[in-house]
């Protein structure tokens, strides 16, 4: 049974009312062009949340690792990690992995049945833009953003033509492939056209030389993922632009595979796809996703095979309001979308289940000074069988100090936000609730960024951001039930985050930092019956109160050094805290040069992971593998 691990969804037309962010650009905040902008995320809107971006450079480090990893190693956010190419999942803010919504090119992928994503089958190779919205934005978003989002996008190469491949050899047999090429060329009218084709291929073997550490055992697994993206824009200059996404990915994973009466087969498919047209400011989406599950035990060659097919339609249009003579207009933003579901799983008490959603929003952005910019966002879902609740929120910023060399910003937000419940909590056969009710909740956040300009030689940006999160009715497989799902559970989450980014340069020589720190302290507040009474005011399983990372790196020319630190306390295993996993800290170190031949580039990684040979299990109790190394070359070439 998968009730671990399905999702549900049902999408977006989306409702909303938001206004900007401020002028100087941050990691922590994305300045965007106040009037059009072309994109599939309304980070416009966004004003008065926390938004970091992920750097190409950073991308380009661990260019062969998974999403996961990315986010580990520059973030705060605690991750659900089964080992080397298993299932991880992310605990944002305190809150579940069905909290976390996770958008490419603006479209919900979460798996409808599970209600999350699994980051160990997005590798890097799969996106070229990384955003992470910190905080509820389900007003802007839509359902599960109620911890945060994970923004993913495609971007329009300008180059006429760019070539890369290479591969990565790791320990425990464990290798990656991936190659893509970019182009762009004129075409006749005036007109553009662009785009990308990027293919990968990983094998995660874990063919580890010892099968335990410790007296614990290593949990045997094999891995085999592969890939292809395809992402084609064709713009004219009258502000007009058509773009077609497409993105099939396959992930199989086997647990203990020489075992043939214990072993375990999961394996995902999806189909991804999308067409976008936009002129002016009027712009129009449809897109089809497929996911497919195939699970088996024992015999592989019969499992049961799972279908979920989404068809969303969206529309929306950017509207300036004029206020008066000597006030700055009012940017709006209104829409859109539906979303029909058809869903055939095995486990299901009917099949096939289908079900519709729409949502309505309306975002605003306005800016009345240089120093206060506002936002009001406003959405309505509607869902066969039931409604979410109407989500409003508001969300200012406030430049306290504007000099030339130094800023701060005072940033807060305050939104309602929701998670419609997955197609396994409400269908599963005996253990399902169709009258399970969608969780709800209030999110307030607060912080403060700065930047200066020239500190240290270089430049240093700084933010800390207190949130506290109340979410009800949050859906629980109540053991006193035999596992069926019900709302037993009102929960906290509240806590800190502290950031900071530094860099220098300095003729050939780069130095920098990024660092990040969270304190999350999420427990249930409220009992609903007996036996979830006794874990009141308790931490949430798997939920660490501390996580911590940095990012350290010097560089002279092409050749780079950097070192990376990964740390968290203690994650408790039963709902009564009174058993846990120790907290770990990890250090990894990578190294890198590059050299170039007329237009064609090569550059040689290596990377040592875990140098320390820290020991730590994962949340099956197993112990994860010790000290690894990995070696890639990868070539380019760029025809300017």
């Amino acid at each position: 049974m998968f009730t671990d691990r399905r999702f549900v969804r049902y999408r977006i037309l989306w409702a909303s009312f938001a206004l900007a962010l401020p002028a100087h650009a941050q990691k922590d905040s994305i300045a965007l062009d106040p009037v059009i902008v072309r994109g599939f995320v309304p980070q416009k809107f966004m004003s008065g949340l926390k938004i970091q971006r992920i750097d190409s450079a950073s991308l380009s480090q661990i260019r062969y690792q998974n999403i996961g990893d990315v986010l580990s190693a520059y973030t705060p956010i605690a991750f659900k990690n089964y080992g080397p190419g298993q299932l991880s999942t992310a605990s944002f803010r305190g809150t579940s992995a069905n909290h976390t919504a996770v958008l490419w090119n603006g479209l919900n992928i979460n798996a409808p049945t599970l209600g999350q994503t699994d980051f160990s089958t997005i590798p890097v190779a799969g996106f070229d833009q990384l955003s992470v919205q910190y905080g509820s934005a389900a007003s802007i978003v839509g359902s599960d953003a109620v911890g945060g989002s994970i923004l993913l996008a495609s971007n329009a190469p300008a180059n006429p033509l760019q070539v890369s491949a290479g591969r990565q050899r790791e320990s425990f047999n464990n290798k990656h492939t991936r190659a893509d090429i970019r182009y762009s060329v004129p075409l006749r009218g005036h007109w553009a056209l662009s785009g990308k084709t990027a293919l990968y291929d990983n094998r995660v073997n874990n063919d580890f030389p010892n099968p335990t550490r410790r007296t614990y055992a290593l949990l045997p697994t094999e891995t085999f993922q592969k890939g292809v993206v395809q992402d084609l824009f064709l713009r004219s200059p009258a502000d007009q632009e058509i773009s077609a996404h497409v993105w099939l990915t396959d992930n199989k994973l086997v647990l203990t595979p020489e075992d043939e009466q214990g072993r375990e087969m999961t394996r995902t498919t999806a189909y991804r796809t999308m067409l976008r047209y936009q002129i002016r400011t009027l712009t129009l989406r449809t897109a089809w996703v497929r996911d497919i599950i195939d699970y088996a035990k024992g015999d592989l060659s019969r499992p049961d095979h799972s279908v979920t097919d989404k068809f969303a339609s969206r529309i929306e249009k950017d509207f300036t309001v004029n206020l008066g003579r000597h006030l700055n207009p009012l940017s709006l933003k209104a829409g859109g979308e539906w979303t029909h579901y058809r869903s055939r799983v095995p486990g299901y008490a009917q099949m096939p289940v289908s079900e519709n959603r729409t949502d309505f929003f309306l975002l605003s952005r306005w800016q009345p000074t240089s120093r206060i910019t506002t936002s009001i966002n406003l959405r309505q879902g509607l869902v066969t069988g039931f409604n979410p609740p109407f989500t409003p929120s508001v969300g200012l910023e406030y430049g306290l100090i504007q000099k030339t060399r130094y800023h701060l910003v005072l940033k807060g937000s305050y939104g309602r936000s929701y998670r419609v419940p997955t197609l396994n909590e409400r269908y599963w056969k005996d253990l399902g609730n169709p009258n399970v009710r969608p969780e709800t909740g209030w999110n307030k956040e607060l912080g403060l960024e700065q930047a200066f300009s020239e500190a240290l030689g270089g430049t240093l940006r700084t933010s800390a951001t207190f949130y506290h999160n109340r979410i009800r009715d949050w859906t629980y497989w109540n053991p006193a039930t035999s596992y069926r799902v019900e709302n037993l559970q009102q929960v906290l989450a509240r806590g800190i985050e502290l950031q900071l980014h530094y860099l220098r340069r300095s003729g050939p020589w780069q130095t920098g930092l990024d660092a990040g720190y969270a304190f999350n302290r999420s427990s249930q507040e409220k009992a609903y019956d007996n036996y979830s009474q006794d874990i009141v005011g308790k931490q949430l399983v798997f939920v660490p109160e501390h996580t911590a990372n940095a990012n350290a790196f010097v560089q002279f020319k092409s050749t780079r050094f950097t070192g990376q630190l990964q740390a968290a306390s203690k994650r408790y295993t039963t709902f009564d805290n009174s058993q846990f996993l120790d907290g770990y800290g990890l250090v990894n170190l990578l190294a890198e040069t590059a050299f170039a031949v007329e237009k064609c580039r090569f550059v040689i990684q290596g990377q040592v992971r875990n140098v320390t040979d820290t020991f730590y299990l994962n949340v099956r109790n197993n112990a994860m593998p010790g000290r690894s190394f990995a070696l890639s070359l990868t070539f380019s070439y760029d025809s300017q």
